[in-house]
């Protein structure tokens, strides 16, 4: 038998995806990229046996994401026992719209002549619309229980498998209490239709979003049955307390780095911001590239408002501590405004451990960089004097270090408290600082947005100026950009916190 190697190819590379609209005589393309993955497809290996110059071309309508596939190749292996070459119509079905495998022709035909494409609109309603580069985008907000979202959002579903790493696409034939759960926005670009009769609307990316259930101790009126009203009036899922959490959050490939993550992410806040049911905004499983964009978009949200309250670290929490004796425990209250910070926290709907992260980048770039680790401040200066050191800004660096320090010992108490004392100020010392080197990376990215932002208005008045970390996929791997990275890890959608790394400490004897 041949070589396998030489009838085996990258399905990566094999599968191209090219997003088309209508021309004078046929549809021509606008955009073509490859897949992130293809493994929930081809395996994990992303292996495809049995061809020799193998295209499997993804071909999508721009406005309402109509597919096709078409299949071609060099050559194919003949079957020799039971080796033969993968079925490939049979492997994609499941993942494609039955409608996809109609005939080339027939489908060049019907996006030629789409007699609903020059009056279409994206479903559900307008809801933010925003210039970038001299070209026009708007954002639509639809329920999963209308069926017009659910069927472009059927279509739109391939991406989860080819974008969204270990994403799972969205079941769409539940019952309606359920979808009604669901609101998926749509970031279309509006471009001059090429043909009198085609759309002028080109799909950018979209977001998903699901409230879950929020218990808290009778905030909102609830209908309650009574012998006067029975059986009790039905209750919509909208009428109920909730999280809202963000599941799925893809920008194509082509339209990555132009800021379109961010005005999708701002934009999902805002509609949680002016919902009174909404108690708080989070994300189901984000990756680390997601994760900047999200700390960026946070941190300019909450921004004015700590500006606007003064927040600071006073660098004397008590007068008593400064000279005479070592404090016991962080003096948090005395630190920072506690209270006034809790209740930035609950109206702003941040969640709690995404919050602190913001207050953490935000407190430390108000201490002058000299400081700072960054800045090459006297680390070892500062552990003998600690509190004690006659600067205020070295003061206010110490107690910062010794904030983010408390925080993480409760997050990993558990673990923690089986080291040895040596041991343990040891890992929170290393973990402290690396959490703060990713603050660092981020703080550099928002001093050039500012820079960006402020020359660009100087310039010609225009506002709409933002640097983004390539527009990053939930739950993916990283596309192109550069990206500041978080240094912790994460656990799960409510836990998002740094674990401390306790592997090459060996347990303390119990």
């Amino acid at each position: 038998m041949a070589n396998e190697d030489d009838w085996t190819c990258d399905a990566n590379d094999a599968l191209q995806i090219t997003v088309v609209q209508p021309s004078e005589e046929k549809p021509k393309t606008i955009s073509s990229f490859h897949p992130q993955f293809t493994y929930p497809i081809f395996g994990d290996e992303e292996q495809i046996f049995g061809y020799k110059g193998l295209i499997i071309r993804l071909r999508l309508a721009a406005h309402d994401l109509r597919p096709h596939i078409h299949i071609s190749y060099d050559d194919k292996f003949k079957p020799v026992g039971d080796t033969a070459a993968v079925d490939l119509l049979k492997t994609l079905k499941p993942w494609v719209p039955e409608e996809a495998f109609s005939t080339l022709p027939e489908y060049e035909t019907a996006v030629q002549e789409d007699a609903d494409a020059k009056d279409f609109v994206p479903p559900g309603n307008l809801v933010h619309s925003y210039v970038t580069r001299l070209r026009n985008y708007e954002i639509w907000a639809g329920s999963l229980a209308d069926p017009k979202v659910q069927r472009l959002l059927n279509r739109a579903q391939i991406f989860v498998s080819l974008f969204i790493e270990a994403g799972t696409p969205l079941a769409i034939d539940d019952p309606e209490w359920t979808l009604e759960r669901w609101t998926v926005y749509f970031v279309y670009e509006k471009v001059t239709p090429p043909t009198p009769t085609a759309s002028q609307y080109s799909l950018v990316g979209y977001a998903t979003t699901y409230r879950w259930w929020f218990y808290q101790r009778s905030e909102l009126e609830m209908p309650i049955a009574t012998e006067d009203s029975f059986p009790a009036p039905e209750i919509s899922p909208a009428q109920l307390p909730a999280r809202l959490r963000i599941a799925q959050f893809l920008i194509l490939p082509p339209h990555q780095g132009s800021g379109h993550g961010v005005h999708l992410y701002t934009t999902i806040h805002s509609a949680c911001f002016n919902d009174p049911t909404i108690v708080e905004l989070t994300v189901e499983d984000p990756n680390e590239a997601f994760d900047a964009l999200r700390d960026t978009s946070d941190y300019h949200i909450l921004l004015p408002e700590f500006q606007k309250q003064k927040v600071g670290i006073n660098p004397d929490p008590n007068d008593s501590y400064s000279k005479k004796q070592r404090p016991r425990y962080v003096p948090t209250s005395a630190l920072i405004p506690t209270k006034i910070l809790r209740d930035i926290r609950s109206s702003f709907k941040i969640a709690p451990t995404q919050f602190a992260h913001i207050l953490e980048m935000y407190l430390l770039g108000q201490i002058p960089i000299k400081n700072r680790h960054a800045g090459g401040a006297n680390m070892a200066r500062l552990l003998i004097k600690k509190y004690n050191t006659d600067d205020p800004n070295e003061r206010r660096y110490y107690w910062w270090r010794m904030l983010v320090k408390q925080r993480l010992f409760k997050r990993s108490r558990d673990m923690l408290i089986q080291l040895e004392m040596s041991d343990r100020i040891q890992k929170l010392e290393e973990t402290v600082t690396n959490v703060e080197e990713g603050y660092e990376a981020l703080l550099k990215v928002f001093t050039a947005r500012e820079e960006a932002l402020k020359s660009k208005q100087e310039e010609d008045g225009l506002a709409d100026v933002i640097v983004d970390e390539g527009s990053a996929n939930s739950n993916s791997s990283p596309g192109n950009g550069q990206r500041a990275k978080r240094k912790f890890t994460i656990r799960d959608e409510e836990d998002e916190a740094e674990k401390v790394d306790v592997s090459t400490i060996k347990r303390a004897k119990i």
